[in-house]
């Protein structure tokens, strides 16, 4: 998607703040803000009548008047810096306000119902260098960390900008057309008046200014939008490297590695070059607008200054008034590379809330894989389940499956069957395909394990916080804090006491890390795999489950860890519906149920 495809969805990003329930803070600083320009719009008329006087004093060489305009000065001096620190506050705490709101709806509407997750597979579909398919989209922290950013200043900054800008146009206008005199025209044996024709020449300057610098640096837009594309690209692939050291130092990928970063900044280098030749064309014809723009004055009025027609002073006050016209017209041009900017930031956020709806289903006309709960004694009823891939590939065979509360169950088949599909299915992730799920209660379209764990009483516990269902991954996610926080994820880190966690380490074969509680670490890369499954167990015995999905969650232990593990799950937690999928046909004790795919 270019970057003009996506103006029609900027309105709606940065509207949406003005019309929440949340504004009212956010407008009376706005009203604050725009009383100070005001006031400094006023402030800046004032000075250009001190500097009549002040000039026409002394060009009559009037030292009596000389000391007192200075005092006028002064005043002017310390009245400009009460309303610029004012000014600068108020406007730096409506940006973050608004900033922070746009962040926490934009972070509520990607945690929802998994679409952070949607978003990722879709781009992982993709390919590398791919273009947009259904809701993927590259980059999704740049976007609420960055552009957010950007459209909050940059929409504040602009859109105040012009508003004062108006204002200086209104005020200066009617000093320019009062000093400026008539000009006197022939034409035809006529002579015609033009009064007030300063303006009239500043109206037509700037027209023209701006009609040439569209033309010059039209396609900024586009190009400002490819550069933060090639600048994010190089930031993910650095940042890969960083969460995949270990992996690429094993397999000696340095080299592969130094040719994908080279070819990701080879882009950028690219695109910084049209960056350079557009920025060159602009300052050249900005820097020339205003050098000649500062000369016109002085051509005009300089003759009606040597008759005496106006004085020194008026001169001043003439000159700079008709600066202020200039430039207050001449806002898009001075601003040119800033709306560029900030264009370009509003489409990668049309982007992104156009692929957050798809994401949510609210726009999907594919397939989909219907769910509604059903009785608690029923459990999860699958008909005719078949979950399929991009173009409409089959991902799994057609599944009819009835999981009833208090089974065991093991899904068998060859890598590649669909087994973890089949599983994602069931978490309500995976919804591209046909056929019906029924889920018992406690369960929803998006797994409790990631956003809201119940309340229930667990063994040893007055009251801890639990997870109704755990789908335990091969890999689990180990979040960044201490290793309390990791056991009691995805519950808060006070969810359970430290004799709970410590009970639950040793209980999960983690003797040795009982008394590292409280450490922070990177705990992904501290643990080796197998302690990470380790710890996940560790999880599963804090929240006890009444649900319980394991995805190879034993894959990187030996036989003898992974038989006590699950012997301990099938003795202390009593009542658990168990859905492993694992390839040890060891493991085939621990289950009543097979289901081969």
């Amino acid at each position: 998607m270019s970057a003009p495809a996506s103006r029609a969805g900027a309105w709606p990003i940065i509207r949406a703040y003005w019309v929440s329930p949340d504004s009212g803070p956010g407008w009376r600083l706005l009203a604050a803000v725009i009383a100070l320009d005001l006031a400094l719009v006023w402030r800046a008329a004032r000075i250009t009548y001190w500097q009549k006087d002040f000039y026409d004093a002394l060009q009559q060489l009037n030292e009596a008047a000389f000391w007192p305009q200075l005092a006028a000065l002064a005043a002017l001096a310390l009245t400009g810096l009460v309303l610029n620190t004012a000014r600068t506050w108020l406007a730096q705490s409506l940006e973050m306000r608004w900033r922070a709101w746009m962040t926490e709806e934009h972070l509520r509407r990607w945690l929802a119902g998994n679409a952070f997750w949607r978003l990722e597979r879709d781009q992982g579909d993709q390919g590398e260098g791919g273009g947009h398919r259904g809701g993927g989209l590259e980059n999704a922290d740049q976007r609420m960390a960055e552009d957010l950013r950007m459209v909050a200043s940059g929409t504040l900054t602009l859109g105040l900008g012009l508003i004062s800008n108006f204002v200086s146009l209104f005020t200066f206008s009617a000093i320019v057309w009062g000093l400026s005199g008539a000009l006197a025209i022939t034409l035809g044996g006529q002579t015609l008046q033009v009064p007030g024709y300063m303006l009239w020449v500043a109206f037509i300057y700037a027209l023209g200014g701006s009609w040439a610098i569209e033309k010059i640096g039209g396609r900024m837009v586009q190009i400002d939008y490819r550069q933060q594309q090639a600048e994010a690209d190089f930031r993910a692939a650095l940042l890969r490297i960083r969460e995949s050291a270990e992996q690429i130092a094993l397999y000696g990928g340095e080299s592969a590695e130094r040719a994908r970063l080279s070819a990701r900044f080879a882009a950028v280098r690219r695109n910084w070059r049209d960056i350079m030749n557009y920025t060159k064309r602009i300052t050249i014809a900005d820097n020339a607008y205003t050098e000649v723009g500062a000369l016109v004055p002085y051509m005009l009025q300089g003759p009606r200054l040597f008759k005496g027609i106006i004085t020194l002073g008026d001169l001043t006050q003439l000159i700079q008034s008709f600066m202020r016209v200039r430039v207050a017209l001449s806002w898009f041009i001075y601003k040119y590379k800033d709306l560029a900017l900030l264009r370009s930031a509003l489409a990668r956020l049309a982007e992104f809330d156009a692929a957050l709806q798809a994401a949510s289903g609210a726009t999907a006309s594919a397939p989909r894989i219907t769910r509604q709960r059903g009785p608690a004694a029923s459990g999860y009823a699958l008909q005719g389940v078949q979950a399929l891939g991009p173009g409409g590939r089959p991902l799994t065979p057609v599944v009819n499956w009835r999981i009833a509360p208090g089974e065991r169950w093991m899904l068998r088949g060859p890598s590649g069957a669909g087994k973890s599909t089949l599983l994602r299915a069931l978490a309500g992730l995976w919804t591209h395909g046909h056929g019906h799920i029924a889920t018992p209660p406690g369960t929803a379209e998006a797994p409790e394990t990631a956003e809201t764990p119940k309340t229930a009483t667990a063994p040893g516990a007055a009251a801890a916080p639990r997870a109704e269902t755990l789908f335990v991954p091969q890999q689990s996610y180990l979040p960044a804090g201490t290793l309390r926080a990791c056991l009691a994820y995805p519950a808060l880190e006070t969810a359970f006491s430290d004799d709970e966690c410590q009970a639950a380490l040793r209980w999960a074969c983690l003797p040795a890390l009982t008394h590292r509680l409280h450490e922070s670490a990177h705990w992904a890369r501290q643990l080796s795999p197998g302690e990470q499954q380790r710890l996940a167990f560790a999880r599963i015995w804090l929240h006890r489950p009444r649900w319980l999905f394991l995805d190879e969650a034993t894959s990187a232990l030996d036989e003898e860890t992974e038989e006590r593990l699950y012997a301990r799950l099938t003795r202390d937690l009593p009542g658990l519906t168990l859905v492993s999928i694992a390839h040890r046909s060891s493991l085939r004790r621990f289950h009543e149920h097979e289901m081969q795919l």
